[in-house]
């Protein structure tokens, strides 16, 4: 079952925000996947007095304009890693340490690759390396599989055609992690807008594991959005992306993925004077991933249609 409902007066406001924004950007409405979800009030820690069939019940409204498509998502993986670990630390299927919150921090505050290799490690129990003989590749590569088999035991519907296996790169892949991706690269991470949404929720609400958990993964993801902080910072996850047009007083937790086909981002937002909601977009090709425009420009216009 859907985690929320489609509303026709927001959908109708997303059409029309894409319609406007293709003007100029030829394809747009098919290289671009998007899900929006508005709240009445603060989605902050809104599970924490709650069970978790009860959250997840609670009516929510959105809209999406192809948001079960699933498309390569950058660093946006990086929250689906980012939640295994709180997962497999609720398990005691990791030890505790200040390495690997070191590594969290990292992965999801400034989007280190580095910091994403030991996690993805972490919690699968592989190592990258040269290539390997196919018997020992299999066994690798079963492992590999270990956050897919966690997400796929969810049973969220958003989950159908996703894929987080990969480690995040650089340059790219070698020896056995570009064995793993296959010939055609058939095995690339994917993602939808909807099930990136559908977790974004539970964080910032406080049911993604548990409500503690849930702040150590949303505190990383705290953005800010002082200009002269981000003139300091040219890779601020703000600038470019969703963020990039928000007034003052306005708060954002959000993680951005781009890199040279894509630029996506995935972010909760609170604007004085609107009401709170959580927007994720996907773009795809080289045009619109040097875009700077599109991403904040359609979070300005959806801000705007749900202001009081």
């Amino acid at each position: 079952m859907a985690f929320y409902s489609q509303d026709p007066d927001l959908g109708n406001h997303l059409q029309a925000s894409l319609q406007d924004l293709a003007q100029g950007r030829p394809g747009l409405e098919e290289q671009l996947s998007v899900t929006w979800l508005a709240y009445a009030s603060s989605a902050l820690d809104q599970a924490a007095s709650l069970n978790q069939d009860d959250f997840w019940g609670l009516p929510l409204a959105g809209a999406s304009h192809g948001g079960d498509r699933p498309r390569y998502p950058a660093s946006v993986v990086k929250l689906f890693y980012g939640a295994a670990l709180e997962a497999w630390l609720a398990r005691d299927l990791l030890l505790e340490g200040p390495e690997l919150r070191r590594a969290l921090e990292d992965m999801l505050a400034d989007s280190s690759n580095d910091a994403t290799s030991l996690v993805l490690d972490l919690l699968t129990g592989s190592t990258s390396g040269p290539d390997l003989p196919e018997q020992q590749f299999r066994g690798w590569a079963r492992q590999r599989q270990l956050v897919n088999d966690w997400f796929e035991g969810l049973g969220w519907p958003e989950w159908q055609g996703c894929n987080a296996c990969q480690k995040t790169w650089a340059e790219g892949p070698y020896g056995r992690e570009r064995q793993f991706y296959g010939a055609d690269r058939s095995n690339r991470n994917r993602l939808s807008s909807d099930a990136t949404a559908r977790l974004l929720h539970g964080l910032i609400a406080g049911a993604w594991v548990s409500p503690p958990a849930s702040a150590r993964l949303r505190a990383p993801l705290s953005r800010n959005l002082d200009p002269h902080a981000r003139a300091a910072d040219p890779e601020n996850q703000v600038d470019g992306f969703l963020g990039g047009y928000l007034p003052e007083g306005s708060c954002l937790w959000s993680k951005a993925g781009w890199m040279s086909q894509a630029r996506h981002d995935a972010a909760y937002v609170e604007v004085p004077g609107s009401r709170p909601f959580l927007l994720v977009a996907f773009s795809e090709g080289e045009t619109l991933a040097k875009d700077e425009g599109l991403l904040p420009e359609l979070c300005q216009r959806l801000a705007a249609a749900l202001a009081d």
